[in-house]
């Protein structure tokens, strides 16, 4: 039976791939996830994965302190209490799981972000890509879709390339997916061009620059797609590790956010720097 005395909050992370939801207790522990696929209404999707991150952690929703949201849909969630932007809530979720200042990088199924964190789980600069170079989400569905794999395939492919992987540009998105298409009709493997993809992705963020040691990785693509950590650190040759449950990082932020004060600069949009 749960302690009396501990408060709980959820957390929920409305992005455009998936939807994460997260039951935390007030020091940190994470109770109860679960991530759906994004599909129809964003109202419904969020509200089915917070009822799944209740039941996991076998509790009610009138035991909830508040309801943090945040993502791409973040003003779709049901019973809101409080909206934080993402860039805060990883940061405080990755925070929460190694406990010191890092860089942190943020890959989902948009736009990666570089975000410097300080020694009490803060956002202090945030960068992120070029408008053209964002929707990783994409086009990674559009790579699976024309190698005839699932996405989650996409790393069992590429795992199979060896070292030759087939050359997919990073500068632009719309680019990227038509090359995927002249490397195909060119002759290159499936798992060459699959490990192209993951390399295209790793270069993106590599551009972002501002990165000092350690590395931190979040996001459901370090979850989903650990070549794309492996190429990043190959051709950065910094040493790059995931937090524990990377996909989980802004959704358990989220949550943590219900327990503390609102700051202006978490809660609001910051300037953001692109490469």
């Amino acid at each position: 039976m749960p302690e009396e005395t501990t408060r709980i909050a959820a957390g929920v992370d409305v992005g455009t791939e998936c939807v994460k939801a997260v039951v935390a207790a007030d020091d940190g522990r994470a109770l109860g996830r679960a991530v759906l696929p994004t599909r129809g209404y964003f109202q419904t999707c969020a509200y089915e994965a917070l009822a799944a991150a209740l039941d996991d952690a076998q509790r009610h929703e009138e035991e909830l302190e508040g309801v943090g949201a945040t993502g791409f849909a973040a003003t779709c969630v049901p019973k809101a209490t409080r909206t934080v932007t993402e860039s805060a809530c990883h940061a405080l979720g990755a925070f929460q799981q190694v406990r010191h200042a890092m860089t942190l990088v943020s890959i989902g199924g948009r736009d990666p972000h570089v975000i410097t964190v300080d020694g009490e789980g803060r956002r202090v600069r945030v960068r992120g890509v070029r408008r053209c170079a964002a929707g990783i989400g994409s086009f990674l569905m559009f790579t699976a879709r024309h190698l005839d794999v699932s996405a989650t395939r996409l790393q069992e492919l590429a795992s199979a390339a060896g070292e030759h992987p087939a050359r997919v540009s990073s500068y632009c998105s719309v680019f990227s997916a038509s090359e995927v298409l002249e490397r195909l009709r060119e002759g290159a493997t499936r798992e060459e061009v699959a490990l192209g993809c993951m390399h295209s992705i790793a270069e993106r963020i590599l551009e972002i620059g501002g990165f000092e040691d350690p590395v931190m990785i979040c996001g459901g693509v370090a979850e989903y797609f650990p070549g794309v950590l492996q190429a990043f650190a190959s051709l950065s040759g910094l040493t790059v590790r995931p937090v524990a449950e990377p996909i989980f990082t802004a959704a358990l932020g989220a949550a943590l956010k219900v327990f503390r004060q609102p700051e202006a600069a978490d809660d609001s949009a910051v300037a953001l720097a692109h490469a």
